[in-house]
């Protein structure tokens, strides 16, 4: 880990950055506030554990009849898949810290009213509320997420990228 901008980053290769949980970076003068993660929404079939007594046959089955939304325990699943209760309290100082204002936000999924926006179904979660309240509270230019598999302008200040690349602007 080192410092970068003003926050923790992971160093992945030379062009290639991770930005941790809930800092804080100043970047050729524009502020970005981040923090990853989401629950997996593609599911339905399960999560496979390979070390599980039934793994193949479980696998083989949900193959041979087509189904496919499943993920495998370290293969395609981390229980991880949320920040942990200490990386939302790094998260709620690193806001504190500057005053509730950041020019940007970057998450992967969606405050739970965003979420809602886009599907009238969709179920919050832990990080989706923590995300609300940041919505709530955070004084920002624009918030930029992905997880949905689209590419659009959700309103003025929410844009869900995929395969999109924006300019950013003053």
């Amino acid at each position: 880990m080192e410092d970068w901008h003003g926050g923790k980053v992971q160093r992945v290769c030379p062009n290639i950055l991770h930005l941790m949980q809930g800092q804080l970076y100043d970047i050729e003068g524009r502020t970005f506030f981040s923090i990853g993660g989401a629950t997996s929404h593609d599911v339905e079939d399960g999560i496979l554990d390979q070390n599980a007594p039934d793994f193949r046959t479980r696998y083989l089955h949900l193959l041979l009849e087509g189904r496919r939304r499943f993920r495998i325990i370290g293969k395609s699943w981390w229980p991880e898949e949320l920040p942990s209760d200490g990386e939302y309290a790094a998260a709620l100082d690193t806001l504190e810290r500057a005053g509730w204002k950041a020019d940007y936000v970057l998450t992967h999924c969606a405050p739970t009213s965003i979420a809602r926006q886009m599907n009238r179904h969709y179920q919050p979660d832990a990080l989706t509320d923590f995300l609300e309240i940041v919505e709530q509270r955070l004084e920002f230019v624009c918030w930029l997420l992905g997880h949905y598999h689209a590419n659009r302008a959700i309103d003025k200040k929410h844009i869900l990228l995929y395969e999109d690349i924006v300019q950013l602007t003053e």
